[in-house]
């Protein structure tokens, strides 16, 4: 994230979480908002975002520029409600298409590699043995994704029952990598962000895909989770941790509608 003309945006939170995150904000002086309007409007083919009329700028000074006015509309309004002071924290989206823009455009190759990378060893693979009712709901909520998955890649998982790895038929990963060969950089910043969160490739690929809803995905990424939760209980630092993540997801979702027929 950058201020206009060129100049890097040189505040912001370190990317830390709970309490940390508040500790931090806490030290480090948020610049000011020095903009009245935060708008977007037709540039050079894209929609780029315009603070009183100025291009803003990535970190990496590209232009803050994006294919669809609907995107470009909501990383308006990230800035737009930004108060007396610009704070990162504040603003998922942005950082989603900096991060896009200045460190996956180039290296898609890679991304896409990783994102399947992922799948090969993915959450929904690894079931619980025990005890019953975490097994039940494992089923529930995953099954319908690997089918999915299975079908729209035209390959087949090997299920796992613990933590020992197993590994995934190459013939599989390969027709995954082949599903995400003509992805751009900007969705491939969503679905990774999406993966990396859940820990899942498949549940990031099927909600791109629109078979699963982010709330859906969400409920499904945490079953282990929220089992463990109803057992032992949590504690205020893990759920500010999970407050970001879901923020971030949904910034990453709202992302990929813009690019959903």
């Amino acid at each position: 994230m950058s201020d206009p003309d060129n100049q890097p945006y040189k505040g912001g939170h370190p990317r830390k979480s709970g309490v940390e995150a508040v500790q931090a904000a806490q030290r480090i002086t948020l610049p000011k908002r020095f903009y009245t309007d935060a708008t977007s409007a037709p540039r050079d083919g894209g929609f780029a975002v315009l603070l009183d009329g100025r291009p803003v700028r990535t970190p990496a000074k590209k232009l803050l520029m994006v294919p669809s006015d609907a995107l470009a509309t909501a990383l308006a309004e990230e800035w737009a409600a930004q108060k007396a002071s610009i704070d990162p924290a504040t603003m998922p989206l942005t950082r989603i298409v900096n991060s896009a823009l200045d460190g996956v455009t180039g290296r898609e190759a890679e991304v896409r590699a990783e994102i399947v990378k992922y799948a090969g060893g993915d959450l929904l693979l690894y079931r619980a043995g025990g005890p019953a009712a975490l097994v039940a709901r494992q089923t529930r909520h995953w099954d319908s994704i690997v089918a999915w998955a299975e079908g729209w890649i035209g390959g087949r998982f090997v299920m796992a029952e613990g933590i020992m790895p197993v590994s995934q038929p190459q013939a599989t990963l390969d027709k995954l990598a082949a599903k995400l060969a003509s992805a751009d950089a900007l969705p491939l910043a969503g679905l990774h962000v999406i993966t990396t969160i859940t820990g899942s490739a498949l549940l990031a690929l099927a909600h791109t895909a629109s078979h699963i809803s982010a709330e859906g995905a969400w409920a499904a990424a945490h079953v282990d989770e929220d089992y463990q939760v109803e057992m032992w209980g949590t504690d205020s630092e893990a759920e500010a941790r999970r407050a970001h993540r879901w923020r971030e997801m949904q910034a990453a979702s709202r992302l990929l509608a813009t690019f959903t027929p």
